[in-house]
């Protein structure tokens, strides 16, 4: 056991938990006065209801030991035999309750993400029950294949260091799914939508940004350099893609706007998520460059398709960690991490290949079961809220509360 990384674990645990409050003010300030609340109320909700079924079996379900490459069976359930003795197959140096918790707070900043695809017209009492639902048949299974002992991918040799396929790609393809499911906003390309306070927006840009560190950093589950060059290259990356963002933007647009800016960092911290253990410092500056105009141009081309993806999950986490995990494929080396492998442009053209088969694989799956989710329960629940609680607006009409009294 070493206390230096149990440490930083706990504190990486603390930070990415405080990404879901970012997240909820990143949302809450893009979305209309009248839905402020229900946007971050989702956000919010999803920490007790994702850290409910976490402890019950989706830990054991993610983690737990494998059944036939697909799944971890229920030996962990109710975190039974999960205490504070290392788990040596994960992480050896920390409580495996430390482990667990540092994996919960992942588990629960995934569907979050979503929500930003059905912003301002989602039943809340559905929400609930899709939490549940898309845990347990979409992130369990992605997370046990992908990082859990014995999965078919990790097996396969994927490269995923802190999520880029488990948390950005399985939400960016649900958010597809559910954009084409719950349609679009009463009023979507007719009238202007705008933000209603870019200060929101800003400041949950920098709470996840600070919580990125240990996002990333943490997966490194120690202390030293690899915790470091994780670090260095989320901050690089995301540096550069805002930057690249607000340059398409100007060249495009005639304006750089605060938006673009948050938009860009936000697109590079999703990006660099799969490949920040495995890539050096100049792989980080053309991986963001990339990054924001890769992903300035996805959210632009969502009009092209007919889709309402309200808060562009699929444009910033759906895309841009397509453009990560492929990277990560032509980047990653071993002299960053030896427990890794070498990329096209180290002499191994077959972790390119590996790292594009398992995001065909993750986009089908994820996409396919939200689509299933989704529609079960709008026949049995219903997905939209009426349309006159939709022009009322969520705060009044699901919370019966209202964001400003002024």
């Amino acid at each position: 056991m070493d206390t230096g990384d149990t440490t930083w674990v706990l504190v990486s645990s603390a930070l990415v938990l405080l990404m879901t409050f970012g997240l909820a003010l990143f949302y809450g300030g893009m979305v209309r006065s009248k839905n402020v609340l229900s946007t971050v109320m989702q956000s919010f909700i999803a920490i007790s209801v994702v850290s409910a079924v976490w402890v019950l079996y989706g830990y054991s379900m993610s983690f737990g030991p494998d059944m036939n490459h697909l799944i971890g069976n229920l030996t962990w359930s109710g975190l039974r035999g999960v205490g504070q003795a290392p788990n040596p197959d994960y992480a050896a140096t920390i409580p495996h309750e430390a482990f667990m918790l540092f994996q919960m707070m992942f588990a629960i900043i995934t569907p979050a993400l979503i929500t930003g695809a059905f912003a301002e017209r989602f039943k809340f009492r559905t929400y609930l029950v899709f939490l549940v639902f898309w845990i347990t048949f979409v992130y369990c299974p992605v997370a046990h294949w992908v990082w859990g002992v014995g999965g078919w991918l990790r097996n396969f040799g994927t490269l995923d260091f802190a999520g880029g396929y488990v948390v950005h790609i399985s939400s960016g393809a649900a958010a597809l799914a559910a954009s084409f499911i719950v349609g679009r906003r009463k009023g979507y390309g007719a009238e202007a939508i705008p933000p209603h306070n870019l200060i929101f927006t800003i400041t949950g840009t920098g709470l996840l940004w600070f919580g990125w560190f240990g996002f990333n950093g943490g997966s490194a589950i120690t202390s030293g350099a690899l915790a470091t060059s994780a670090i260095v290259v989320t901050h690089i990356a995301a540096s550069f893609a805002a930057l690249s963002w607000i340059f398409a933007e100007w060249v495009h647009r005639g304006k750089p706007t605060a938006l673009g800016a948050v938009s860009g960092a936000v697109a590079g911290l999703a990006t660099i998520t799969p490949a920040a253990g495995f890539v050096n410092l100049t792989a980080s500056i053309i991986i963001g460059l990339i990054a924001g105009i890769l992903c300035y141009l996805a959210v632009n081309l969502k009009t092209k398709f007919g889709y309402d993806d309200s808060l562009d999950v699929v444009g910033v986490h759906g895309v841009g960690s397509t453009w990560g995990v492929i990277a990560t494929g032509l980047f990653a080396t071993t002299a960053v991490n030896s427990l890794g492998n070498n990329g096209l442009f180290y002499g191994n053209p077959n972790l390119l290949f590996i790292q594009f088969i398992t995001a065909l694989v993750v986009w089908a799956y994820s996409f396919g079961v939200t689509f299933i989710i989704m529609k079960i329960l709008d026949i049995i629940m219903g997905l939209r809220v009426t349309d006159e609680e939709e022009s009322i607006g969520l705060d009044l009409s699901q919370h019966g509360e209202r964001s400003y009294t002024i």
